[in-house]
């Protein structure tokens, strides 16, 4: 899949490229992919800090930071994406940089990796619901 979409994305790219400047000349479809990654980068630096610190709150009040790291791989991804010249790559980009669709888009992923959306805490002492060893003999140790 990984390969199918190496090859697509940039005949994709270019026919949009085509299509975008033959309505509006090529200055400023050149200009137009320039300041969407500007503005882009910017974004992401800017959400980049706050989910940052937002991973850095949760760890200080002992809770798990792990939406917040997909978060901030999301980002990572977003800035990639930003610096791939292109309208369909800035789509996707922008596209992550809206953070309830990024939420949205980790919580589908999720799903689809069938893992939980959230983090669910169990006290010590209690098992996991339907979780058995996987052979011999075993005790908790809390």
């Amino acid at each position: 899949m990984f390969m199918i979409l190496l090859l697509l994305v940039p005949v994709a790219e270019i026919a949009v490229f085509v299509q975008v400047g033959s309505r509006i000349g090529a200055g400023m479809t050149v200009l137009l992919v320039v300041v969407s990654a500007v503005v882009g980068v910017w974004l992401v630096r800017r959400q980049g800090l706050a989910t940052a610190t937002r991973v850095q709150a949760m760890v200080a009040r002992g809770e798990s930071p792990a939406l917040g790291m997909l978060e901030g791989l999301a980002l990572l991804v977003a800035g990639v994406l930003l610096v791939i010249p292109g309208f369909l790559t800035d789509i996707a980009a922008f596209t992550l940089l809206i953070p309830p669709l990024r939420r949205g888009i980790i919580r589908l992923y999720l799903r689809h990796m069938h893992l939980e959306s959230g983090v669910t805490h169990h006290p010590p002492g209690t098992d996991k619901p339907g979780r058995t060893p996987l052979e011999g003999k075993s005790r908790r140790v809390d």
